[in-house]
Formats: C-alpha cells, sequence, structure tokens
C-alpha cells in the first residue's frame, strides 16, 4: 500500500495583523517547527499562556519583522539576522542568544540509490535533481552552497539544483521524489516520521559556516513580561532536553 508522507506541518499560522491581546506571537523558522510546538504545548500546559506561531524561512521571517510585522520573538535558523536586528534596534539588546546549533546532511529515498555512496553521487547527477534551501533567505540552504563550494561542485550542479522556499519545503521535494538528493538539517533527518532513507551523508561541521539559531526579544515586546518569561524557558534545562532530542547540539 502507497503512503502519502506529510512533512512540512507548522504549529499555528497567526495572521500577520493584530494578535489577540495577552496572546505572544512567534516567529520561527521552518526546521525548528516541530521542536517549537513541543516546546510551546509545554509552556502553555505549564503556565496557562497563549501563544501563536508563524513559520517561515528566517529570511521571510526577517524581511516581515522589519516591515512592521507583530512578532514578539525571532527563533531564527541563523545568527545573522538576529544580530541585524540587534544592531538596528528592532530587537532589544542583550536578548540575542543561541537556543540549537543545527546540521546538514544530504538525504534520498530514491531505491535506485540503495546502498550507494551518498556523498560519491553529488559528481554523477546527470538528469537527477538536488534540492536545497534558497540560500540567500534560508541559514540551511547558505550551508548547502557552501558545502558544495566545499567541495568544488557549485558551478557543476546548478542545472540540477530545486530550490526550496525553506528547509521543510526542500525535504518534502525529497519526499515526494521531486528531487533525487536533497540537503536537509540533521534534526529533519532524525524524524522518526520519514520513510527510511536509502543513502545519507552527514556533512562535516567544517565544509559549511557554523549554523547557529539564536533566539532574540523584539522591541515590540521589550516590557512583555510573558515574552521575557519565555525567552528564560527556553534557555532552561527542560527545553534543552527537548531540543537536543529533536536533533539539536545545545550550546555550552
Amino acid at each position: 500500500m502507497s503512503r502519502v508522507w506529510l512533512i512540512a506541518v507548522p504549529f499555528v499560522f497567526a495572521p500577520i495583523a493584530d494578535a489577540d491581546e495577552g496572546t505572544l506571537t512567534i516567529a520561527v523558522a521552518g526546521n525548528f517547527a516541530q521542536p517549537a510546538r513541543e516546546l510551546i504545548t509545554h509552556y502553555e500546559e505549564s503556565t496557562g499562556h497563549t501563544i501563536r506561531v508563524t513559520t517561515a524561512s528566517t529570511g521571510k521571517l526577517y524581511a516581515q519583522i522589519i516591515n512592521g510585522a507583530p512578532f514578539d520573538i525571532l527563533l531564527a535558523a541563523d545568527s545573522e539576522r538576529p544580530r541585524l536586528l540587534e544592531e538596528s534596534g528592532a530587537g532589544v539588546a542583550g536578548t540575542r542568544f543561541t537556543y540549537a546549533i543545527g546540521g546538514l546532511v544530504l538525504w534520498s529515498r530514491d531505491r535506485a540509490l540503495a546502498g550507494s555512496d551518498c556523498k560519491d553521487q553529488l559528481g554523477k547527477l546527470g538528469n537527477k535533481k538536488l534540492a536545497i534551501a534558497n540560500p540567500l533567505t534560508a541559514p540551511y540552504g547558505l550551508a548547502a552552497r557552501q558545502t558544495l563550494q566545499a567541495e568544488g561542485l557549485w558551478t557543476n550542479v546548478q542545472g540540477s539544483l530545486v530550490f526550496g522556499e525553506n528547509i521543510s519545503q526542500t525535504l518534502h521535494f525529497v519526499v515526494s521524489g521531486n528531487a533525487t538528493l536533497g540537503f536537509v538539517a540533521a534534526s529533519q533527518a532524525a524524524d522518526s516520521r520519514l520513510p527510511d532513507a536509502t543513502c545519507t551523508w552527514q556533512v562535516p561541521k567544517s565544509m559549511h559556516a557554523p549554523i547557529q539559531q539564536q533566539a532574540i526579544l523584539l522591541g515590540r515586546a521589550a516590557a512583555d513580561e510573558t515574552a521575557v518569561d519565555f525567552m528564560g524557558y527556553l534557555r532552561g534545562s527542560i527545553a534543552a532536553e527537548i531540543i537536543a532530542a529533536h536533533g539539536y547540539e545545545i550550546p555550552q
């Protein structure tokens, strides 16, 4: 019996318009949607507070924030956008911190690649498609481009690339068979809901810039006690256990 796999399932889509008073609104990078679901469920049950979430690529969320989107906290997939928000005053100075460190995996479920060297396939794509997230807006896409550049393959694979708007869409391309191979987040590759991979390659961290996923409190929530409390919760041991269980490294 064939199966249909649904991969990118955001927690809640908050409207960009006004949120209900007393409701915390968090912008979450697409790769972190599943851990965010668990973190927020636990936090809501523990505190009684209500949280709304919007998920998208970090670049898209950043663009929305600088154009006035009413978010209280950003959980980015990089450190660059939170730094820029802090420097511009859109983020609260001193609240930026790394909550998770991501990894990159080359992944396929194509039966023809069963038992093959996944990395070796990058040099002989032929008519095969390789999915990566958009390097301009998605940090995991940037890491994929850096990896291909380190291997001397970036120019050679141009005709084979399929770009996902974010890392969740990139994974969907590979799972659905629209791409033979894809660079996805290590946390996604560890998800038990995925079909079995036929080949994988854990990309050495030395081949790309560190994927330091940072959080920052945004200016409109500087005096919001719930927002400040959630940032503290995200730094705590319970949050660390949930994040680590999803395949992320926890900064020391």
